[in-house]
């Protein structure tokens, strides 16, 4: 669970960003949160319960899986065209401590820093 003071922005995001990943469409309950589910667990995203405006982790990263690096960059593509913002280096490759991983990082519109990661063979 993640908070945003926007849920309606941040479920058009999601829904983009998520659906190159294969996941469904989210839902807002009955109490206006947001969740998506897949065959592996359930994301949330929620104003913050105290009232108190969103803020976003400092060090903190949320990661998706990818299948490809392709998935990465789709990912990316629809985070950038729907209202995230690019950070770090490009999606590309990243190697180190005997792995080698095609990374993509964005901020999501309410500025939670998260990735999409896809592990490769190490060469």
């Amino acid at each position: 669970m993640i908070g945003a003071d926007d849920v309606e922005a941040a479920k058009a995001f999601y829904d983009a960003t998520l659906g190159t990943l294969g996941v469904e469409p989210g839902f807002i309950d009955s109490y206006g949160r947001l969740f998506y589910r897949t065959k592996t667990g359930m994301f949330g995203i929620t104003k913050p319960i105290n009232g108190e405006p969103t803020t976003n982790g400092n060090g903190s990263t949320l990661g998706f899986a990818a299948e490809s690096p392709e998935q990465c960059d789709a990912w990316h593509a629809a985070g950038t065209e729907n209202g995230g913002l690019a950070i770090e280096d490009p999606p590309g490759v990243r190697e180190g401590g005997g792995m080698k991983m095609y990374l993509a990082y964005l901020r999501d519109p309410a500025g939670n820093k998260i990735c999409t990661l896809h592990m490769m063979n190490a060469d």
